[in-house]
């Protein structure tokens, strides 16, 4: 059987429940809006050229007019190749040994945001900061270990801002999040040709906050900060059974069983925090420079324990994040009064340590961003933005050991991942 592999990342429900693959590293969305895809979204918490600052700094809501909407959609295409160098599958060692992942997928957002009074402003925003969907063949080498994990996010986030002087303004939210994840495998073989695959579905909601100050050290120079915080799950769901089409056989059937495969399941999850620091600087009327670091706490995750409410445990994700920084640098260059041109380029650093608490669900590695975008004003109350990135993905060495420790024997993934990824986005704004 011809193996098939695809990995993209997944907002859920935002939006008319369109998809998408994010550029992010680990399995966060940086596409909260589409016009910061040009500039490899430096600047993040300082820019608030339209309503996506709810997102990204509440503060920069009072550099808006009195009524803001911003709308926007990115289009991603990852390509990923994975290579192997030794597998030990056992009873999977004639299944296929790689394959190309990838394919266009969507990712949107929405938010509006209004003025109360000259230094009050309130707003909202919809869009998904996390999201994951690594998808194989149900006969690739790494079966045992994942066949298919998807984990989708959907928040909600009422802001609001308040003007302090004309140098500081601050900004605070909520969000109400939503996550629900899926993940497959190989669970056994029965009568040596079919597939027993477990699937195990889990899914809960939970409050976070964000808060932002941003500081107009003067009239060309603007400093952002922006925390957003951890977001804890305590999930619930359960798991299932199925063969690939062959009859169960009973012995089979009746093991599974006796392992408690068949229960309800729950995990606790830990969301990360960001902090982002921003600044903006004007060199002149044509050219702007911007910069961004952010620290995102992936150490929150150093496993996820999925236990049997009824039973012992069903499976652990051996994840080991650790936190990791990203650093990018912007320009933009005026053109025209109705023209503007953005570059950007950024460092993302990947939460996995090393091959051996690398995931086949999650091959994910070390990414550098070139970008480019413009922005079409074409008058005072509307603008366009189309931006788009290529995104190296440093090459991934994964010697994942699954044979000891389960009550099931997952085998020796062992290889390497390379892969790029294609983003493109547009965004429209409008005041009124």
């Amino acid at each position: 059987m011809a193996r098939r592999n695809s990995i993209k990342l997944i907002p859920a429900l935002a939006l008319a429940s369109l998809s998408g693959t994010a550029g992010a590293s680990g399995f966060q969305l940086s596409e909260q809006n589409a016009s910061g895809i040009g500039n490899a979204f430096a600047g993040s918490a300082a820019v608030a050229e339209n309503a996506s600052t709810i997102y990204f700094n509440p503060a920069g809501m009072t550099q808006l007019q009195d009524r803001e909407i911003s709308g926007g959609i990115s289009a991603v295409d990852p390509s990923f190749n994975f290579h192997n160098k030794g597998s030990d599958v056992g009873a999977l060692g004639n299944a296929s040994e790689g394959g190309d992942a990838g394919g266009w997928a969507f990712i949107p957002n929405g938010y509006a945001s209004w003025a109360v009074s000259k230094n009050l402003y309130f707003g909202i925003g919809i869009g998904a900061p996390f999201g994951l969907k690594t998808e194989y063949d149900d006969r690739w080498i790494g079966a045992a270990q994942a066949t298919m994990f998807e984990i989708k996010t959907l928040n909600i986030n009422p802001s609001i801002a308040y003007r302090v002087s004309d140098e500081v303004s601050v900004g605070a939210g909520l969000n109400w999040q939503q996550l629900k994840a899926k993940y497959t495998r190989q669970a056994g073989i029965s009568a040596g040709t079919s597939l027993v695959k477990s699937t195990m579905n889990l899914k809960d909601d939970a409050w976070g906050w964000n808060a932002g100050a941003l500081f107009s050290l003067s009239p060309s120079t603007k400093l952002g900060i922006s925390y957003r915080s951890e977001v804890k799950y305590h999930t619930t769901g359960d798991v299932t059974l199925s063969s690939d089409g062959s009859p169960l056989g009973v012995g089979t059937m009746n093991g599974l069983k006796q392992l408690g495969a068949e229960s309800n399941l729950k995990a606790d999850l830990t969301m990360p925090s960001t902090l982002v620091m921003s600044i903006s600087q004007k060199l002149n009327d044509r050219w702007e420079m911007l910069g961004d670091v952010s620290r995102t706490g992936w150490s929150s995750i150093p496993k996820v324990d999925i236990m049997r409410t009824s039973r012992a445990k069903a499976q652990t994700l051996d994840t080991d994040f650790r936190d990791a920084w990203r650093v990018a640098l912007g320009a933009n260059y005026q053109y025209s009064d109705a023209w503007k041109l953005k570059f950007g380029v950024a460092y993302d650093q990947t939460p996995v340590k090393t091959a051996e608490t690398r995931l086949t669900s999650l091959p994910d590695n070390d990414r550098v961003w070139f970008s480019f975008g413009t922005q079409w004003a074409p008058n005072k109350t509307s603008k366009f933005d189309l931006g788009v990135a290529y995104i190296v993905v440093r090459d991934s060495k994964i010697n994942n050991d699954q044979t000891t420790g389960e009550s099931l024997p997952r085998g020796v993934v062992t290889g390497e991942y390379s892969g790029n990824i294609w983003l493109l986005g547009a965004q429209y704004s409008m005041s009124f």
